[in-house]
């Protein structure tokens, strides 16, 4: 099984601000939707509540949040304690790519056991709270880069970019 992190990250690694996102790329939020569905898709606590309750559980995935909260329930939802029992649900369930969703806790406990990132590279500095892992670029490299311009919908030019582990 393929592990893969998705995320979409400033130039300064931002990913968050109080709980949320910084922006509105809505082709970022497309190219999520259309490369998670059908698939595992792991999150942490805190990135499930911030999820609108509209998108609760997220539609067209097997949504497995990670807390140490012992009785956290989340409808629609499998729940449970920590990273390895994520991806003993997602191999159970014969998936071929699991992806870790976030936040940056649940990110920096899949990054070493991960296979694939996929990372919309956002062309700005933000201003956030939370951050991608820092990673080493000497252990991945850049299989696909598309571009995508500022435009009336999208306030920042960024890259759709999927970096495979050097074997």
């Amino acid at each position: 099984m393929i592990i893969s992190l998705i995320a979409a990250r400033s130039r300064n690694g931002v990913i968050g601000r109080n709980n949320d996102l910084p922006w509105k790329l809505p082709d970022d939020m497309k190219y999520f939707m259309t490369t998670t569905r059908g698939h595992v898709a792991i999150m942490g606590r805190k990135n499930y509540d911030s999820l609108p309750d509209n998108y609760k559980p997220l539609p067209n995935r097997t949504n497995v949040v990670v807390t140490r909260q012992r009785a956290f329930h989340a409808p629609g939802c499998i729940v449970v304690h920590d990273m390895e029992h994520a991806l003993e649900v997602a191999r159970k369930n014969g998936e071929t790519e699991a992806f870790v969703i976030g936040g940056a806790e649940i990110y920096a406990l899949a990054l070493a056991k991960a296979d694939r990132l996929y990372l919309t590279e956002i062309d700005a500095e933000i201003q956030g709270d939370t951050y991608f892992p820092a990673f080493k670029n000497e252990d991945w490299h850049v299989a696909t880069r598309r571009h995508h311009d500022a435009d009336e919908k999208h306030a920042y030019p960024f890259d759709f970019v999927v970096y495979e582990r050097n074997k």
